[in-house]
């Protein structure tokens, strides 16, 4: 999955654009003019990034690197501050940002997709699944949200839209028992890659973080060292609230990368500076929209730049 021209850049910054206009505005006005940094600056900036749902935890770090960075290169100028803005936001999203890996060299690649109903995951594993197919890959896909049956239709259209395998049991079956049959049926179809769409809310007794805790386990029975991937959708404009539900998730499952899902109509982008400091988790991919192609791989820099330029 490679990241496309700038048509995809200027999809981000569009979608971008609620989260620019509240955060930017704000920020922009701070650099303006010919003072000199300042206390009363620095302060401005930080109740700026605050409002703009950075949170307060990760505004404090970016407000402490910045003075630090200032002190220490001498930094009076407004617009060279504005420079060390960008470079700490960057900063946040971690030194480096890991890539997805769609394959293993003797056995089918297995992706699990988990996330809260509304997130965006169902969708998610389908964009997956369409992009890996038409890159060649043969794919099974996963309904083991079966406790809600617009999910497995969602991921039946999908399927056949990618013309992919599709492993789904009757409404309310055993997750584990479908993510386990999904698994062993790509191992004797020689599927390249397995993407398990899970449940986002169960309508059970049973807790749904110890179910997503089984299904993981059940995978790893099948095939050790599977699942190879998690991901974790988080709605962007779900702000802070999202990071708490994140925080759920991640202490159930081996998370391995979050996609940040639905950033065309958010004024809370902000959160995405915020992720990898709080939950120590690389953003690896990011939706701007419901085309195939608004689905990319994360690149911090081109995140950045969207959102201040």
């Amino acid at each position: 999955m490679e990241v496309s021209d700038t048509g995809f850049f200027s999809r981000l910054r569009d979608g971008l654009g609620k989260t620019r206009s509240h955060l930017i505005g704000g920020v922009k006005h701070i650099f303006t003019g010919n003072d000199p940094v300042s206390d009363q600056m620095f302060d401005a900036l930080e109740e700026s990034l605050i409002s703009a749902d950075i949170g307060v935890a990760t505004t404090a770090q970016i407000i402490d690197d910045m003075r630090a960075r200032a002190k220490a290169d001498k930094i009076v100028e407004p617009q060279r501050l504005y420079q060390t803005l960008k470079d700490e936001m960057i900063v946040m999203f971690g030194a480096e940002q890991p890539a997805l890996h769609w394959q293993c060299e003797e056995s089918p690649h297995i992706m699990l997709v988990a996330g809260v109903n509304g997130s965006g995951k169902t969708t998610t594993a389908g964009k997956i699944a369409f992009k890996l197919a038409n890159s060649g890959r043969k794919v099974l896909l996963g309904a083991a949200d079966t406790f809600r049956a617009a999910a497995t239709e969602q991921l039946a259209v999908w399927a056949k839209r990618a013309n992919a395998d599709i492993i789904h049991h009757k409404e309310g079956a055993d997750p584990g028992a479908v993510a386990y049959d999904s698994v062993d049926a790509a191992i004797a179809r020689k599927c390249d890659n397995v993407i398990i769409d899970t449940a986002g809310r169960l309508h059970t007794k049973v807790n749904l973080m110890e179910e997503l805790k089984k299904v993981q386990r059940v995978i790893g029975k099948r095939l050790p060292g599977a699942p190879h991937e998690v991901l974790l959708a988080l709605d962007a404009t779900t702000g802070q609230n999202g990071l708490q539900q994140a925080k759920q998730f991640t202490d159930a499952l081996a998370v391995t990368g979050i996609v940040l899902t639905k950033l065309d109509g958010t004024a809370k982008g902000g959160m995405a500076v915020a992720i990898y400091k709080q939950l120590g988790i690389p953003i690896k991919l990011i939706g701007v929209g419901e085309g195939v192609d608004d689905l990319q791989p994360f690149d911090a820099r081109q995140f950045v730049d969207a959102l201040f330029d």
